[in-house]
């Protein structure tokens, strides 16, 4: 009876420590070579389901529903050039398309549901990022008519490290008002060290119109994601109804100034 109260005690304190654990943020990473193509040619994009600013855990990526690009007002399906990888030894995938006009590539992934046992849901994240052929600056704003979308507000290429960046929200095309929006920082190598875990995933509320904007204060890649919850629900691996997470996320590049000369002088 004594070990049995014993551990009743211990699982009762262990899941009040969980509890007061924040759960990781969950991103959908489509991430490219490089977000500007000044002369065109190729340009590749890895695919990872990770925690960005954490540095990890990736989880297991199943091969997506669909991968494309809108380049010129066309839809280009990607996805049978889909090749699998690893990171941190989790399922992963990469692709490597050209660029051969200027204009806008507009990179897209839907992924298969993933399963997240600590939450009890699915989460299915609808990510995209904007590459730049020969630097046109065109094209950027073109919406993809994702179940769940940031539109730019800012030419998502080509940004200053410190630049304000504002999106819309929209699920099916509607604006989304007051909507949750999360930021995270693509952390290579751990060089940002967070103070506390208020500081690992930053959260803005889009306001009436759908509207959000922040500040990128250092170079590198940011995502941002807008999370809303499903009107259908899935069944989970025991068969019980599990709410679903949609996401629409779009993934922004900030680069640091550099000067040839000293200020000031010609």
């Amino acid at each position: 009876m004594k070990r049995r109260a014993y551990t009743t005690v211990a699982f009762a304190l262990m899941s009040a420590l969980l509890a007061g654990v924040p759960a990781s943020a969950h991103f959908q990473e489509i991430l490219p070579s490089a977000d500007v193509l000044p002369d065109g040619g190729k340009v590749t994009i890895d695919l990872v389901f990770t925690h960005p600013m954490e540095g990890g855990p990736v989880m297991e990526m199943k091969r997506p529903k669909r991968v494309g690009a809108l380049v010129n007002g066309k839809t280009l399906d990607l996805s049978a050039g889909l090749k699998a990888s690893k990171k941190q030894g989790a399922a992963s995938w990469t692709l490597t398309h050209e660029l051969k006009e200027p204009g806008a590539a507009i990179f897209f992934v839907e992924p298969e549901a993933y399963w997240e046992p600590g939450e009890g849901k699915y989460i299915i994240h609808y990510a995209k990022v904007v590459v730049d052929g020969f630097a046109s600056g065109k094209g950027w704003d073109e919406k993809l008519g994702l179940p769940v979308e940031i539109e730019p507000l800012a030419r998502p290429s080509g940004l200053w490290t410190g630049n304000l960046f504002r999106g819309i929200v929209r699920r099916n095309g509607a604006p989304v008002p007051f909507a949750e929006v999360e930021v995270e920082y693509v952390n290579e190598g751990g060089a940002v060290k967070a103070p506390n875990d208020a500081f690992v995933t930053q959260v803005i509320k889009a306001d009436a119109q759908g509207v959000f904007a922040y500040a990128m204060p250092r170079a590198g890649w940011w995502g941002f994601a807008a999370l809303i919850e499903g009107d259908e629900k899935m069944k989970s691996p025991d068969g019980k109804d599990a709410p679903v997470e949609l996401g629409g996320l779009i993934w922004v590049k900030a680069t640091d100034m550099t000067t040839a000369r000293p200020a000031g002088k010609r």
